[in-house]
């Protein structure tokens, strides 16, 4: 029977694809009865059922592969293979680049920190005492900027005057406003003639330069009296040894390889390991928002730039300054974000399109009904094809009817009224010295 079947059919006794006894079920479901012909076949929707769940449990044994190889990875941690010292390092007189001192402090990595020799080993490496500091020599100290970069923070640029005007035109009323101009400036003189038909939309014109030029003059003072003040906070002075002396720096002036000593309430100025010191607590909320204290010591010798020494005093060895520390690249990630609009914009806002939507409306139902009324007429008297120039000029008339109602629905005193307001409010502020950035805030 077999060797009937294979020399007859394209069909094996054994075995078969579950495609090949798919497609010979199809072709044989007329018979009579097929659930009792079939009783003892496979059944194909366990078959598949298994071979899902196969499939399944292979993907997670390969997941479990992974993480096991990843986790033994994390364990075995850095071996002495792993770190190559870049040659200009080397040629500058130290034996370990920003990067890698900055991976040591950022991921807090004891493993790494124990095979570069702890804090003596890092300190030894970066060609500095702990005991003594860095020396005062200005050739060492470029030096040692060209290599591990200065202690400061990378500023967006001043914004100029012709960039307020443009902020303070992304108004969503003025917009409104803009637009009721030209078409009241088009309608008008075409109506009119100049410049008796122009008087409209110059009038708008002028409400909303007023309201841009206070708004953008405003905020141009404030910035020019905001970066005053950023020159007045870079004035910080911490104390360092220097040459075995102990002196005041600007915190800017830093390098990795310094000798900081903090006190209670301090900020760290920068990514560094503890030397010494006693009782010592770091506030990390800044950066974590963590409000529990960490504790320092030798067993956890990590600070990080923009904490604040909570309890105690200590020495700390800087070992990474400026974009590289925790801090700066957080300063960058927030300086990516853009400007969120304040409530008061938000409310400006939203009765601005809330109007402007309810005018317009109106304007296109009164602009439909007059334009009806008049092919009413015309239909009556069978004149629907035939258009004269005093039918054209209704038509202008009942176009610059709509424009009139869109405009005066547009309270365009509101942002003016708004801006003085604020800017009033701002004055009386600068004489308890109150500072206030943005009008719109």
């Amino acid at each position: 029977m077999d060797s009937y079947l294979n020399q007859n059919f394209d069909l094996k006794s054994k075995h078969s694809s579950d495609e090949a006894l798919e497609k010979w079920r199809t072709v044989v479901g007329f018979v009579k009865n097929p659930k009792r012909r079939f009783r003892f076949t496979a059944n194909l929707s366990k078959r598949y059922e298994a071979a899902a769940m196969r499939r399944t449990n292979q993907e997670k044994l390969r997941i479990a592969v992974l993480v096991s190889k990843a986790a033994f990875q994390f364990i075995s941690g850095v071996q002495p293979s792993d770190y190559v010292v870049p040659e200009q390092v080397i040629a500058a007189g130290f034996q370990l680049c920003a990067d890698e001192l900055g991976s040591i402090v950022e991921g807090h990595d004891v493993k790494k920190l124990k095979f570069h020799g702890g804090v003596s080993g890092i300190a030894e490496k970066l060609s500095t005492s702990t005991n003594t500091g860095l020396s005062s020599d200005a050739a060492l100290l470029s030096k040692r900027q060209e290599i591990y970069g200065i202690n400061k923070f990378a500023e967006p640029e001043a914004k100029g005057f012709w960039v307020f005007v443009w902020e303070a035109l992304q108004d969503m009323t003025l917009m409104i406003l803009g637009a009721c101009a030209i078409v009241s400036l088009v309608v008008g003189i075409a109506m009119e003639g100049w410049p008796a038909g122009a008087h409209d939309g110059l009038g708008i014109v002028a409400s909303i330069l007023l309201v841009v030029f206070v708004t953008a003059t405003s905020d141009y003072r404030q910035s020019l009296q905001f970066k005053d003040l950023d020159k007045e906070k870079k004035k910080i002075t911490i104390q360092v040894t220097r040459n075995d002396c102990r002196q005041k720096l600007s915190i800017y002036d830093l390098l990795p390889g310094d000798i900081v000593h903090l006190n209670i309430g301090d900020q760290v100025p920068a990514d560094g390991l503890f030397v010494s010191g006693f009782s010592v607590l770091i506030d990390e909320s800044s950066l974590t928002g963590e409000s529990e204290p960490v504790v320092v010591n030798d067993k956890n010798p990590f600070m990080l730039s923009g904490t604040k020494l909570q309890d105690g005093s200590c020495k700390m060895l800087v070992t990474t300054v400026g974009m590289r520390t925790q801090w700066g690249k957080l300063m960058a990630t927030l300086s990516e974000g853009g400007d969120d609009e304040t409530p008061l914009q938000v409310k400006l806002n939203g009765v601005a399109t809330i109007i402007g939507k309810v005018g317009l409306f109106f304007a296109v139902v009164t602009f439909a009904v007059m334009v009806q009324g008049l092919l009413r007429s015309k239909l009556q008297e069978g004149t629907i094809w035939s258009w004269s120039g005093d039918e054209a000029l209704k038509l202008l008339e009942f176009f610059a009817v709509a424009v009139t109602i869109v405009v005066v629905a547009v309270p365009e005193g509101l942002p003016l009224a708004v801006t003085l307001s604020l800017a009033f409010a701002m004055k009386k502020m600068m004489n308890d010295k109150a500072l206030v950035r943005h009008l719109a805030a």
